[in-house]
């Protein structure tokens, strides 16, 4: 198991911008497929975005075109930049790596809140 733990949520206005980042210890996350997904108030936890082993990236159709995941195995990191933002994407961000299944979904992070005002 690796440990993750994210940063950067926040508050923000509808049409802000904002990065979230996930740190993986415990093991190189090179070996694990990533994945952020959100929980919005009322509705089930959803995944948003994925990034494989090879760096192959996969988002959901709500968030495609603003959203970019990017993994950077030298640090042990997955960012999530969040563009264009809207209230719809309201929620708790949390991280996820995995080294078998898809998506990703065997060891999660805490989560952070992002708040987008309308």
């Amino acid at each position: 198991q690796v440990q993750l733990v994210e940063s950067g949520g926040g508050l923000v206005q509808a049409g802000g911008s904002l990065r979230l980042s996930c740190v993986v210890s415990g093991h190189t996350s090179a070996l694990y497929a990533m994945a952020w997904y959100r929980q919005s108030p009322g509705k089930q936890r959803e995944v948003v975005a994925t990034v494989g082993k090879g760096g192959v990236t996969w988002y959901a159709t709500s968030v495609k075109g603003r959203f970019t995941i990017a993994r950077d195995n030298a640090k042990n990191t997955v960012e999530l930049q969040m563009h264009a933002l809207t209230p719809e994407d309201t929620g708790v961000y949390y991280c996820a790596a995995d080294p078998t299944n898809w998506p990703p979904r065997r060891d999660w992070g805490q989560g952070t809140q992002v708040t987008v005002s309308s």
